[in-house]
Order: structure tokens, then C-alpha cells, then sequence
């Protein structure tokens, strides 16, 4: 059954991306076209690389979910002009964080306001994802992204859980959101087996700025990622099969955070679904 059940649990996942130059042929090149991919937004360079991918993306027939960060929405005609442009190019599925930029590029400080505001205007995506936090915000209280959560859930369809290392951590999270009553089913993050020289090759490409912001805020990840033999996503995955598919966890599927390495990450799910017998 358990085997059964991380089957399932590979069957189901999203890959998240860079809008880098080489992001579109990647994927192409590397990702099914059934495999839903999520496009990063970067509190440096704006929005518009995020929806470019997305089009282009959406264009050749996938599903794809670009992150709108709240803090990056200038105001209320911004917003209305990027449902606009989503919808267009038949977006029905939007990931809505608060984003690092600061300051703001203009009145929303936070994902709940604009969460509210896409219930004001109808509606206008099928499924709006939420970041829920397993290990401590560098900036908030654990308790108030629990409190975060329930308060944005009348708004959004799913979570997708921040990158975590540790099985038991995730399943803590787990059951203690749920003890919350917070409902929504959760994409568990899972980074994807990250090469050490390409993890750094990419926080260079990312600009010098932009690099300096990410390691500063994320250093333990860096250092678990690059590691040799420090981190292993089917190790994680398989000390943590029963808390991730247990029916009272409500975990819909896998948010896989690729970093770019698309191929390694797509030969890595083949393998073990392969080793499972899927």
C-alpha cells in the first residue's frame, strides 16, 4: 500500500521553474505535457518574465500556474490587466504568495488582499494556490501562518507547502494545520535532485542582486542542496510515505522545485516510479 500510495503521490506533481532564457526549451525538450508547471516570479525583475513563459508555455499545451506575487502588483488595474492576460492564454490555475520585494511596487503588502480582490471580480481562476510553512518564516511567527492560512482558505482551492528537508517536520505540519481546521489539500514541496555545480551555475545566472538575495534567505537550503550525498528527494519521500499519504493529511500531490534542472528531475521521478513498480 505504501508503495501504492507514493505512486500516486509521483503521479501527481507539479514542477516549479525559473523564467529563465532557456526555460521554454527545457521543458519542451524534458517535462510531459501532462505534468503541470508552476513559473517563479522574481521580486527583481518583475512579473514579466513570469507571464512570458506562462504564454509561451500555455501555447504549446500545458497546464501552467505562474506565481503573481502580491507585492509585485502595482494596483488594482495592474491586477485586472494580468487576469486579463491569463485568461487569454487560458490560464485557469494561479499560485498568489506575498513575494520578497521591499519596498512594494505598490498597494498590496500581502496575498490577502489580492486573494480578496479575485473573490470581488468573480472568480476568475478555477484553482488559486497559497504558501503554507512547515519550518519557521524567517519574518513571522509560526502560529500566524497558521493563522494566515485560515484566513486566506474562503479564497484559494489548494497549498503548496515551502521546501523542507525533513519528513517528520512535514508531518507535524500536517497534522497540526489540519487540527487547525485548515482543509485545503496541500502540494507537498520537495526539492528535485539538484547537481551541486548547476545549482550554482543557476544563482549566477539569476544576477549577481538577485543571488545574493536568495542564499542570504535561504542559506539552509543552499547548504542541503549542495552538499555531496547531503540531500536525497527519495529518501524524503520515503520516510515520509505514510505522513504524505495518509487520508487525514489531505496531500493531493507533489510540488517539485526543480531549479531549473528539468531533465534531471523528470529522469529522477521515471526511476523511482520504475523501482515502485508504477
Amino acid at each position: 500500500m505504501g508503495a501504492q500510495a507514493l505512486r500516486a503521490l509521483l503521479a501527481r506533481v507539479r514542477y516549479e521553474v525559473l523564467p529563465a532564457r532557456a526555460t521554454e526549451e527545457k521543458v519542451l525538450a524534458h517535462v510531459p505535457s501532462d505534468v503541470v508547471v508552476t513559473v517563479t516570479a522574481s521580486p527583481v525583475k518583475g512579473l514579466e518574465p513570469t507571464l512570458g513563459v506562462t504564454e509561451r508555455l500555455a501555447a504549446h499545451g500545458y497546464r501552467v500556474v505562474p506565481h503573481v506575487l502580491a507585492r509585485l502588483l502595482r494596483d488594482d488595474t495592474h491586477l485586472k490587466d494580468v487576469i486579463e492576460r491569463l485568461r487569454t492564454a487560458g490560464v485557469d490555475d494561479l499560485f498568489v504568495p506575498a513575494g520578497d520585494a521591499d519596498p512594494p511596487a505598490g498597494t498590496y503588502e500581502g496575498a490577502l488582499p489580492v486573494l480578496r480582490r479575485l473573490t470581488e471580480l468573480g472568480r476568475p481562476f478555477t484553482e488559486v494556490g497559497i504558501t503554507g510553512y512547515p519550518e519557521s518564516h524567517p519574518l513571522i511567527h509560526d502560529d500566524l501562518t497558521v493563522q494566515a492560512m485560515w484566513d486566506k482558505r474562503a479564497h484559494a482551492t489548494y497549498i503548496v507547502s515551502n521546501l523542507c528537508f525533513d519528513p517528520r517536520v512535514l508531518g507535524d505540519w500536517l497534522t497540526r494545520i489540519r487540527r487547525r481546521d485548515v482543509t485545503l489539500p496541500v502540494y507537498v514541496g520537495v526539492a528535485g535532485p539538484v547537481q551541486r555545480a548547476k545549482l550554482l551555475t543557476m544563482a549566477t545566472k539569476i544576477g549577481v542582486g538577485e543571488s545574493t538575495r536568495f542564499l542570504t534567505r535561504h542559506a539552509s537550503w543552499f547548504l542541503r542542496l549542495a552538499a555531496p550525498g547531503g540531500y536525497d528527494p527519495g529518501r524524503l519521500l520515503t520516510r515520509g510515505a505514510e505522513a504524505f499519504t495518509a487520508p487525514s493529511a489531505g496531500v493531493a500531490g507533489l510540488h517539485l522545485f526543480t531549479f531549473n534542472q528539468v531533465a534531471e528531475t523528470e529522469r529522477w521521478r521515471r526511476a523511482l516510479l520504475d523501482r515502485l513498480g508504477g
